[in-house]
């Protein structure tokens, strides 16, 4: 691209006025949510509306102590939450104002690096290839670019651009340079309602996600039967105003808020320690797509090496060693997009600047670049780009594959006279009869962490496949320099175009290294994986890899990328640390690993309780607990455990099925038999309480806090011994769940314990949760059906009574 003498851009005077005008560019593009919007998912909630108004109503029956433990436990809580949500904006805002892309405009004559922001009508801007047009305008000057519009129409064809012709934000530069006038600035371009639809699409909930949502919704309509019942009962006379406030409150617990407050934390956790390694997440899921990801799939260039390459060798074919050095040293000074190639030619050769009568820019979907002097035509490019229109000798070929097989970068250069040719294709093409002049052999600078990097993959569970335009000989060799299997099985884009859907998709299966790959065959590549069921992350730094990006489940870009790489990517490695992908993904599988541990143990407490007020109406025509009892189960023997369990998470590869399939093992045994013993000991301490009442008393006498108290006792100890089969610190606890032999949990659990009994022993704090003083034989026999309970759990679990009965296959 050569600037043009009128080529001056405006002037500051002209800027200040413009914007003054209202013709600036002022967007203000969020780099995470809002605080209004984070306040109103915390708090703007069906849940949190719902105990906002038990606790009014309260409140107005006096009940000011029941107010205030739904406020400290719920809103408490919540607050909890966006505290933690507005800090990690905060770190979040930070970093991407530190990494935010600026704007080159053409202004008194000279190129200025500004804030998009800054931008204003008549700005003239430079675009070239990797870069993101960030606003409307028209091509002006000489040049040619060919651009991606995909994420305005859908299409993946590059359009070519030249003078007079209209360019549209949110298109991406393939290839060539150009300069652009600006025409549409703020709301008024095509990029302001394009990144509002992206944003809203890349909301999208993740596997965790959803599952949870699905739990969420089965114990709310399960909330709202009982709600339902309890209302009739009051209509039809059978309760008191007081009881019916008091069941609802117990029912609307049964709502596990408080398992999206465990993943919240546990996944603000995670994005907290990623930051630390260097990775700035752009969206907030990523760190439960980083969890799902089984295969991870890697672009040779800017990933496995540097992105840094050096010239080896010169093979001239056909005229002499200094007059091949001549012709790419010219090649190279006069092309007007550079790139790693042309930069490593020049700086091993300076050229002359020369008049330049037509070029063709570099194209991955080529795979070739030219450039017409007056003198000729000179192409460079892959040899088999070429091989229909160049003949080569058998040494020569010798030459290449060997060059191939070593890993080395090999290119030919080639010419033909025929000048016109090229200029008056619209869509350029290959001249037949080229007239090789050279081989040129370029090494590759590997990154020095790619093997321990690899390994890191390997031990995660993670799938490796390397997708790269360069020849498959050349990508395979490379990869096994950095640990790749000898025998890894490999493919290129010219066999993959020759086969059916089908045949496609088994090869993207079966196959690890991909050469010759074209940027469409790359996202069916990656749109392939992705419909056979596995879960895909894509790394890339180039624009040939924005198609294969926007098409997996999680994109991954190299800070030193292009602009429009990093502006589909759902995770931006800074300084392009790609060595901290691995941890990164050890971190999202380790929260997610918490994040089920605490689902399970939310579960079988929403199970437990549910199966309790129904078991209980139905034997005993009462209701079994009060709303503080039920809020110190809830306290003691799910949130607290809960805090802990997502930090001490370890991490694992996350099984194939479901989350919520996976739990049944665990969940089903322990919510049905502790419900029984529950209800089993409940109705004791009842019967004990009736017999008790004094001669001539009536029902309506009757101390219920002393079987309440029993049945939140056996309940508290339950849930709390469920943490050592959760975690089994030894193999004595192995039953529902593998060795963990993390002792941590177990202490923590039995500390609880103590907690639990320090708690009810205080009569201030008995008077508070309405508990019954019971005697130290009660509570120790209560103790000694836990532990009973306990051995018939693990019995269970051991011999798989309900995975058989119910068919569950944990293989």
């Amino acid at each position: 691209m050569s600037q043009t003498p009128d080529l001056q851009g405006l002037s500051q005077n002209e800027v200040i006025q413009r914007r003054a005008a209202g013709l600036g560019n002022d967007v203000k593009f969020q780099s995470s949510r809002s605080y209004r919007q984070i306040l109103r998912e915390n708090v703007f909630t069906f849940i949190n509306a719902v105990f906002f108004g038990i606790s009014l109503v309260f409140i107005l029956l006096g009940r000011f102590g029941d107010a205030i433990l739904v406020v400290v436990v719920v809103f408490g809580a919540m607050l909890v939450s966006v505290y933690q949500e507005i800090w990690a904006k905060q770190k979040l805002d930070r970093i991407a104002l530190l990494n935010r892309p600026k704007a080159v405009v053409i202004r008194s004559g000279r190129e200025a690096e500004i804030d998009p922001n800054e931008i204003v009508v008549g700005d003239i801007i430079p675009v070239h290839a990797g870069d993101q047009i960030l606003v409307d305008g028209v091509v002006i000057g000489l040049g040619r670019i060919e651009v991606d519009e995909s994420l305005l129409t859908g299409e993946s064809d590059l359009i070519p651009k030249v003078a007079g012709d209209q360019i549209f934000s949110g298109s991406i530069c393939v290839s060539g340079s150009v300069y652009s006038q600006t025409e549409k600035v703020g709301n008024q371009t095509t990029a302001h309602n394009l990144v509002t639809g992206a944003r809203a699409y890349r909301q999208a909930l993740t596997p965790l996600q959803r599952e949870i949502n699905q739990v969420i919704r089965v114990f709310l309509l399960t909330a709202c039967f009982l709600w339902i019942l309890t209302i009739i009962g009051f209509i039809s006379n059978e309760h008191s105003l007081k009881d019916l406030v008091q069941r609802i409150a117990v029912i609307a617990g049964l709502v596990p808020a408080g398992l999206l407050i465990a993943i919240t934390l546990a996944y603000g956790l995670g994005a907290v320690r990623m930051l630390g390694q260097n990775v700035l997440i752009q969206q907030a899921n990523a760190v439960e797509s980083l969890s799902n990801v089984d295969v991870l799939c890697l672009d040779k260039t800017g990933t496995l090496t540097t992105n840094q390459i050096s010239l080896q060798t010169l093979v001239p074919i056909g005229v002499s060693q200094e007059e091949l050095i001549a012709l790419l040293a010219n090649y190279a000074a006069n092309t007007s997009s550079p790139n790693k190639t042309t930069e490593a030619i020049a700086a091993a050769y300076p050229g002359k600047t020369l008049p330049v009568v037509a070029e063709v820019p570099f194209s991955s979907v080529r795979k070739w670049s030219a450039l017409a002097f007056k003198s000729g035509v000179y192409f460079l490019g892959a040899p088999e780009a070429f091989s229909a229109v160049v003949s080569l000798t058998p040494e020569i070929q010798e030459f290449i594959q060997t060059g191939v097989e070593q890993g080395l970068r090999v290119l030919l250069f080639a010419s033909s006279p025929d000048v016109e040719a090229l200029i008056a294709e619209e869509m350029p093409h290959l001249p037949l009869n080229l007239i090789p002049l050279g081989v040129i052999n370029f090494s590759d600078v590997l990154r020095p962490e790619a093997r321990e990097t690899l390994m890191g993959f390997a031990s995660a569970g993670v799938e490796l496949k390397v997708i790269s335009g360069d020849n498959p000989q050349t990508v395979a060799a490379l990869a096994k320099q950095v640990g790749f299997h000898p025998d890894a099985k490999l493919v290129s884009g010219q066999q993959l175009a020759q086969m059916d859907q089908v045949q496609f998709t088994q090869a993207a299966l079966t196959n690890t290294i991909f050469g010759r790959i074209t940027p469409e065959q790359k996202a069916r590549l990656v749109e392939a994986l992705r419909n056979s069921g596995r879960y895909v992350a894509m790394t890339g730094d180039g624009v040939n890899d924005v198609l294969s990006l926007k098409q997996a489940n999680l994109a991954i870009a190299m800070e030193s990328g292009s602009k429009a790489t990093r502006a589909v990517a759902d995770i931006v490695l800074l300084k392009d640390s790609f060595s901290a992908l691995p941890q990164a993904l050890i971190e999202g599988q380790r929260i997610r690993n918490g994040a089920i541990d605490a689902m399970k143990l939310f579960l079988v407490r929403g199970i437990c309780i549910t199966l309790l007020i129904f078991s209980a109406s139905v034997v005993t025509n009462s209701f079994p607990l009060d709303n503080k009892q039920s809020a110190l189960i809830a306290l003691v023997g799910v949130g607290f455990p809960t805090t802990v369990i997502p930090i001490w998470a370890k991490p694992g590869a996350i099984p194939r099925r479901g989350v919520v399939r996976s739990m049944l093992h665990f969940v089903i045994p322990a919510s049905l038999t502790l419900t029984l013993v529950a209800l089993l000991v409940y109705l004791l301490f009842l019967i004990y309480a009736v017999l008790d009442l004094p001669p001539g008393a009536n029902l309506s006498q009757l101390n219920r806090a002393i079987p309440r108290t029993a049945l939140t006792t056996i309940l508290v100890m339950g849930q709390l011994l469920l943490i050592p089969f959760l975690k089994p610190p030894t193999r004595a606890w192995v039953a529902g769940e593998p060795l963990s032999r993390d002792w941590r949990y177990t202490i923590t659990a039995f500390v609880l314990i103590v907690v639990y009994f320090i708690i009810v022993s205080i009569p201030a704090n008995q008077r508070f949760f309405e508990l019954a003083s019971l005697s130290p034989a009660s509570y120790l026999f209560i103790a000694f059906v836990a532990l009973d309970w306990c051995l018939i759990v693990r019995l269970l679990w051991r011999t798989r009574f309900f995975d058989n009965f119910l068919g569950i296959d944990l293989t």
